[in-house]
């Protein structure tokens, strides 16, 4: 990636890393916040990466110049806009997984997230992923290539511990839309935790709650 990653480390030997994957136009500074919210005390020091994706025209808006993981071809999120875009960015994130496994974490010891298109990327990338993670969270996002997901999955990460949770308020990523993805999931054998709650395209504090318990578990 042309711009190196924001990194927050909770101490100084870092045992496991979480990798959060911004939304579109924002970058990866947007959920520092949000992390500096968990308390992963119980688990040692933890690496938190955010990488920026790479910036591109977006078509849905207009074709201005904005930080996407794959273009946007319409509102609908149902048939598969940029594969090519999402083959791309599923490369970068490779390669950010790549560095970490390089510092020193194992993979059973990264957990990959992300939200809206992030989240996207984030099951684009991990289900297809060489080596066995320590869990994926899909926050606020969809399945993307969901017909080629069974042929593509790899099997190191069949049993992977899944985090999704949507707002029922959703305007941008409609939450039936949600659903359908949490339900592919299932039906392809994986261990989806899901969580609801009355929010549009955001994240609740109870959200956040329930995703510190679910990280305890994940890398405790």
């Amino acid at each position: 990636m042309s711009t190196p990653p924001v990194e927050i480390e909770t101490g100084p030997e870092p045992k496991a890393s979480v990798i959060v994957l911004h939304g579109l136009g924002a970058d990866g500074n947007d959920f520092v916040p949000i992390a500096r919210e968990l308390e992963l005390s119980a688990v040692g020091d933890v690496r938190f990466v955010f990488p920026h994706a790479p910036r591109r025209p977006v078509t849905v808006n207009r074709g201005a110049m904005m930080r996407a993981w794959y273009d946007v071809l319409s509102n609908d999120f149902v048939r598969e806009d940029d594969a090519v875009g999402m083959r791309q960015s599923q490369a970068q994130i490779e390669a950010v997984l790549a560095g970490e496994r390089a510092r020193g974490i194992a993979a059973s010891r990264i957990v990959l997230a992300g939200f809206s298109q992030g989240c996207a990327m984030t099951l684009m990338a991990g289900l297809r992923h060489g080596e066995r993670l320590a869990g994926l969270v899909g926050l606020s996002g969809y399945l993307p290539l969901t017909d080629q997901l069974a042929a593509e999955r790899h099997p190191a990460n069949n049993d992977v511990p899944i985090f999704l949770a949507h707002g029922r308020q959703d305007p941008v990523i409609d939450f039936d839309r949600a659903v359908m993805s949490r339900d592919a999931l299932l039906g392809l054998g994986y261990a989806v935790e899901w969580h609801e709650y009355p929010m549009p395209h955001t994240v609740c504090m109870p959200e956040i709650e329930d995703l510190n318990a679910w990280l305890l578990r994940v890398l405790g």
